[in-house]
C-alpha cells in the first residue's frame, strides 16, 4: 500500500503542539529528491518519475476507494523508503465522502 501508517499520536503541553507518530521513511520525501537532482544539475530520469507517478496514483486510488480525498498532494508530502517505494503523508486536511459529501 502507497500511504504512510500512522502509529499514534500525543499533545505535548510543554510546546502546545499536538505529535503525530507515522512509520519512518528513510528515503526522505519527493521535494527533498527533487532538490538533489536540482543541485546536481541533472533531471530526474524519466523511468524514475514514471515509477513514482504510478505509486502516487495507487496511494490515491486506495484513499478514494476508502472514499477519502488527499487535498494536499505537494512533493513534500510523498515520502520515500530507501527501496525507492513512495507513501502518501500528512492526511491532516483530508476529507471523508459520505452520502456524496466531503467532511473533514
Amino acid at each position: 500500500m502507497n500511504i504512510i501508517s500512522y502509529k499514534e499520536s500525543f499533545y505535548e503541553d510543554a510546546t502546545s503542539s499536538l505529535c503525530i507518530v507515522m512509520e519512518y521513511a528513510d528515503g526522505g520525501d519527493l521535494y527533498n529528491k527533487i532538490l538533489s537532482y536540482k543541485k546536481k544539475g541533472q533531471n530526474m530520469p524519466e523511468k524514475e518519475v514514471w515509477h513514482y507517478f504510478i505509486q502516487i496514483v495507487r496511494g490515491l486510488q486506495t484513499l478514494h476507494d476508502l472514499k477519502i480525498v488527499h487535498r494536499d498532494i505537494k512533493c513534500a508530502n510523498l515520502f520515500l523508503t530507501k527501496d525507492g517505494v513512495l507513501k502518501l503523508g500528512d492526511l491532516n486536511v483530508s476529507k471523508v465522502a459520505k452520502r456524496g459529501m466531503l467532511q473533514t
